[in-house]
């Protein structure tokens, strides 16, 4: 069984930057995807970034290209989310997720693992 705990979220002002963590668990930790997704009150879950465990090859959405950079620690099973220039559009609940196979990196149905998630608002 996979366990993911994110932490990392809180209040900052637009422009501002925060970084989000999460950490993996299991017996034996092999995904092949991990990506953060984010979920704004009202609407539906959507995807922020991807990246593959093995070789670290990174998708992103096209809004949080070039302020969003998604990396991990293989040793510390944690991947995270460096958010710079925020916006208020950002606000969201953030979510890690983990998926076993390939296939579409984007699709929040394709993740049987998720965190708890953790709260990101952007003040204007």
């Amino acid at each position: 069984q996979v366990q993911l705990v994110d932490s990392g979220g809180g209040l900052v002002q637009a422009g501002g930057s925060l970084r989000l963590s999460c950490a993996a668990s299991g017996r034996t930790f092999s995904p092949y995807f991990m990506a953060w997704f984010r979920q704004a009150p009202g609407k539906e879950r959507e995807f922020v970034a991807a990246i593959t465990w093995r070789n670290g090859y990174t998708y992103y959405r096209g809004s949080v290209k070039g302020r969003f950079t998604i990396s991990r620690d293989n040793a510390k099973n944690t991947v995270y989310l460096q958010m710079n220039s925020l916006k208020p559009e950002d606000t969201a609940v953030y979510y890690c997720a983990a998926k076993l196979n390939t296939g579409s990196y984007d699709y929040t149905q394709n993740y049987p693992y998720w965190g708890q998630g953790t709260q990101v608002t952007v003040s204007s």
